[in-house]
């Protein structure tokens, strides 16, 4: 009975971090997505740094949003942990082609750990098809 408890509580507290992290993910990537769309000064300007036009900008910030709405629907966080891996793969090649220093390189690739991260810990089946040790 006592195990059974701590397993119980042990699941729930991995839920609730994966939750967490997952959560870390959609605040930027909202927020991210969101600036974009209106096009506010500071998603423009770097936009424009990167080498990229500014009238790209906010049909990047529709891409960012409609994969991280597949993301946040449980059924479907699977394909968007997926399709956010592509587009956060693509923001760390356009940093790297711009010649960016390192953190905003790396960036992006800890945005994509914590999207897969929450999603591994808060979902069972991926748990269960990827297992950590055997």
């Amino acid at each position: 009975m006592v195990s059974a408890t701590h397993i119980m509580s042990t699941g729930r507290l991995t839920v609730w971090t994966g939750r967490i992290l997952s959560g870390v993910a959609i605040l930027f990537l909202a927020f991210d997505g969101i600036i974009k769309i209106l096009q506010l000064a500071p998603a423009v300007q770097s936009s424009i740094q990167l080498g990229l036009p500014g009238s790209v900008v906010p049909v990047i910030g529709v891409l960012e949003m409609v994969c991280l709405l597949i993301y946040v629907v449980p059924r479907t966080a699977l394909l968007g942990a997926i399709l956010l891996t592509g587009y956060l793969g693509g923001a760390v090649a356009t940093q790297m082609h711009a010649g960016a220093a390192l953190f905003p390189v790396v960036f992006p690739a800890i945005i994509g750990a914590l999207v897969w991260g929450g999603l591994f810990l808060r979902d069972e089946t991926l748990r269960t098809l990827m297992p950590l040790c055997q």
